[in-house]
């Protein structure tokens, strides 16, 4: 999980703290350490860790922490300030513009994920309501056009591209006409990237911004490429003037030093994130929820926006109807874990909730597949069932097993512990029902992991 580390540190540092009845200028020297080293072990650039840490440490020898009776607390309130401080403050928006097309223009080295960033954008403001067009003014690097096209393909949304043209600037200026022609009131124009950065690239760039002259320059950047991906943010912004940072993989590094440190080197905000290489929707980058993460004090928030995105009202409703009725089976089940699937992985998905940290770790240590990978194995086994068995499993006889578990790739003794546990799932409703005496309100599959409930299948 991104900040991991920085993560587990600070969580440390904190409960080391807790221990005190009142801190001492020497407590808060220790801690100050402390945060100093996770810090530069997460990649943050010196020079922000050092202004980080004297600022904390300022705030925390003063009265402020001194007289009050839990002074830990405030210590941790300080550095949530400060981090959030350092990300930037407050939610960073694109510039839509009144008059349409807003025109947004992808800029960054090769490698970074642009082409996939320019679709997972178009993505999130389709959802939004918006009509996007992709612009392919790549023409230098081999299948670059192609690939925009597919994506636009996967996702429906219409993209401009002139196969046999290699002058990136007319591709771009002749876009915002076609936009028009077409409706579309978002043009993203993906540019080409180079291995390094170099004075025909970003001449290139220059001559497109005084074309289109867009609302919003967005650099995206590698954030596995740490340190070094601050210094590209730099020397774009000092070249373009950038409006906005995408972080891309930014589930792949634990470390998250370029978070940290794009905002505070360069002064332009990070805007997006993006998370794995499925074309999901790029997510807002919120310094607040992300600094409570970072404390493991969760993000609930963004774990509420994610289901209210995943869950369909109406199929909750149906759902509820089946709950108290006692009819939920196998199919109903399938069809909740379609929902689940939507919030990501569980390791995120533990990240959201306070308090949540230790689980994860205990998960980890019983070899919890956090990724989806038993998940799947679930799935397969329902799919290789007839829909009788999956509506009625007290049918599925030894021979049945076998069949299933040869036609899902999985052992019987996994048919079994799956049965097993989904006939214990449905004991427990039964009793629930009891209880609520049929009542309105009889809560949802959503609502069922604080009721004490059996575990799941793929929690061993």
């Amino acid at each position: 999980m991104i900040f991991q580390s920085l993560s587990d540190r600070l969580q440390a540092t904190f409960k080391k703290l807790r221990g005190h009845g009142k801190l001492t200028e020497e407590d808060v020297n220790e801690a100050m350490r402390e945060v100093r080293m996770a810090l530069l072990e997460a990649d943050v650039n010196f020079k922000v860790v050092k202004d980080f840490v004297k600022t904390i440490k300022e705030r925390a020898i003063g009265q402020e922490v001194l007289d009050t009776l839990t002074p830990a607390q405030v210590v941790i309130k300080i550095v949530d300030e400060e981090l959030t401080r350092l990300m930037g403050g407050t939610q960073s928006r694109l510039n839509i513009s009144p008059k349409p097309p807003t025109v947004l223009m992808m800029v960054g080295l090769q490698g970074a994920g642009k082409t996939t960033s320019a679709g997972k954008l178009a993505l999130a403001l389709k959802k939004q309501g918006k009509h996007p067009l992709l612009v392919a003014a790549d023409v230098y690097r081999p299948a670059a056009i192609t690939q925009l096209e597919v994506l636009g393909k996967q996702i429906s949304v219409p993209v401009y591209s002139v196969h046999d043209s290699k002058d990136a600037v007319a591709i771009a200026r002749d876009s915002i006409d076609y936009s028009a022609s077409h409706a579309c009131d978002v043009v993203i124009i993906d540019t080409a990237g180079r291995l390094q950065i170099d004075e025909k690239l970003m001449q290139e760039l220059k001559d497109i911004k005084g074309t289109v002259h867009p609302h919003d320059i967005l650099l995206v950047v590698d954030s596995m490429t740490g340190q070094e991906s601050v210094n590209v943010a730099q020397a774009f912004n000092e070249a373009l003037g950038l409006d906005g940072v995408i972080l891309t993989k930014l589930d792949g590094d634990a470390r998250g030093g370029a978070a940290l440190s794009v905002k505070a080197v360069t002064g332009v905000p990070i805007k997006f994130v993006g998370m794995g290489e499925k074309i999901e929707p790029l997510e807002v980058f919120h310094p607040d929820r992300m600094a409570s993460r970072i404390l493991g004090m969760g993000d609930v928030l963004s774990l509420v926006e994610k289901a209210q995105t995943a869950f369909d009202l109406e199929e909750a409703k149906k759902m509820e109807k089946k709950l108290r009725k006692n009819e939920f089976t196998l199919d109903d089940f399938l069809a909740q874990m379609q929902q689940i699937k939507k919030l990501g992985s569980l390791d995120s998905i533990l990240g959201m909730i306070p308090g949540m940290g230790g689980l994860k770790k205990q998960l980890a240590g019983q070899d919890i597949d956090l990724d989806g990978k038993e998940m799947r194995q679930i799935e397969a086994i329902i799919r290789s069932m007839t829909p009788k068995e999956r509506a009625d499993i007290s049918i599925i006889n030894g021979s049945r097993r076998k069949r299933i578990a040869k036609g899902s790739g999985t052992r019987v003794q996994d048919v079994n512990k799956l049965l097993k546990q989904f006939a214990e799932m449905q004991k427990m409703m039964k009793k629930m029902k009891k209880m609520k005496g049929g009542k309105k309100g009889f809560p949802g599959l959503g609502n069922l992991g604080g009721m004490g409930l059996p575990k799941l299948p793929f929690m061993k």
